[in-house]
């Protein structure tokens, strides 16, 4: 299979995971991705400036991070192979983002520009409901990570982590991990022992 046609299927995976669209409506949706590259520790959106992409990840591990005045760092999101990346709000609002999108490896994309999603969804009503239940999913994600962040001990943040993403602790390092999780680095490897995997 050529790459063109190993990332297409991946991308039709992740869309009929969320909402199955006709063959047709799926190559109109597909014709809007370019490919995009990226090297290691690269900022693809700055806090500051408004979110103009939506990427899928072919291959790579990016995260979504906020950043204080005194340069402190909480991660958010991680992202890779079969998911779709940005900082959401921002692309859907147009308006300045509040968060930092980070290559943490090398990384291929498929890229398109929020305003040829949103002239497409305004002419096709199956690609409007493919956007609408993937924000629902994500908002519902959201829902999830803030009862986590609020309500559970360290452990069990990082089972939580685990559950939803079994492969993370091969693919993320684990000092961003830390972060996610909300304790020192230094900790961590403590937290990995003390947890039943």
């Amino acid at each position: 299979m050529s790459g063109e046609s190993s990332h297409k299927l991946l991308l039709k995976q992740t869309v009929d995971a969320v909402h199955s669209l006709s063959e047709d409506d799926f190559e109109a949706f597909y014709a809007l991705f370019k490919p995009f590259s990226a090297k290691r520790k690269e900022i693809l959106t700055f806090a500051g400036t408004t979110e103009r992409y939506l990427y899928f990840v072919i291959e790579g591990l990016q995260r979504m991070y906020y950043a204080d005045e005194n340069g402190r760092e909480a991660t958010l999101v991680f992202s890779y192979t079969g998911n779709f990346a940005c900082i959401l709000d921002s692309m859907l609002s147009q308006s300045p983002s509040k968060y930092y999108f980070e290559t943490l490896s090398q990384s291929r994309f498929l890229r398109t520009t929020y305003q040829q999603i949103e002239d497409l969804f305004r002419t096709n009503p199956n690609i409007e409901m493919l956007l609408q239940k993937g924000l629902l999913g994500g908002f519902s994600g959201l829902l999830e990570r803030l009862v986590e962040l609020q309500s559970f001990t360290s452990e069990d943040k990082f089972r939580q982590l685990l559950k939803r993403s079994p492969h993370i602790l091969q693919i993320v390092p684990h000092k961003y991990l830390a972060n996610y999780i909300g304790i020192d680095a230094s900790n961590f490897s403590k937290l990995i022992n003390s947890v039943q995997i």
